[in-house]
């Protein structure tokens, strides 16, 4: 049984290490190395199992009423065993404490050349409760249009939605 951390130094190795091992996802070198940097500075939160990092999420607070997942990876060695979901609860519970009512992610939009893996990753926000709300077709660059997920956070307590 593994758990949810803080990871408070060595973000930028750590992601490195990860995104590395998932070159179906993360085949440019420089996007692995802008992503090492862009979250020294942000909330990370690992998935420990064994004493091993096996997932890492970054999130970026865009507040007062929404936080993003800028980064969610699992070794893939890991992948299907629950460290997503882990993770996703994490980001939950962070948005919550941070008054937010919405938590969102970008991903690849489907594409004409599909590839598998970036429809595993859809299906992935689809069964954590998020929403296909709209597509950007060159945020990042018109081979690599961007999906625009949301997930509207409900109340802790009353157990409704907070919007």
């Amino acid at each position: 049984m593994g758990r949810t951390v803080e990871i408070l130094t060595g973000k930028a190795e750590l992601c490195r290490s990860i995104m590395g091992a998932l070159p179906d996802w993360f085949s440019e070198p420089e996007v692995i190395e802008a992503s090492a940097q862009a979250i020294e500075e942000l909330p990370v939160f690992g998935y420990i199992e064994a004493d091993v990092v096996t997932a890492l999420m970054a999130l970026k607070p865009h507040l007062p009423d929404a936080v993003e997942i800028a980064l969610i990876a699992t070794r893939p060695e890991h992948h299907g065993r629950g460290a997503g979901r882990h993770l996703i609860d994490e980001a939950e519970r962070f948005s919550h404490e941070a008054g937010a009512r919405l938590l969102t992610v970008k991903t690849l939009a489907p594409r004409d050349r599909e590839q598998p893996q970036f429809e595993a990753t859809r299906r992935f926000y689809d069964r954590n409760g998020f929403a296909r709300a709209e597509v950007f077709a060159k945020l990042w660059h018109e081979d690599h249009p961007c999906l625009f997920m949301v997930k509207p956070l409900v109340g802790v307590q009353a157990g409704e939605t907070t919007l």
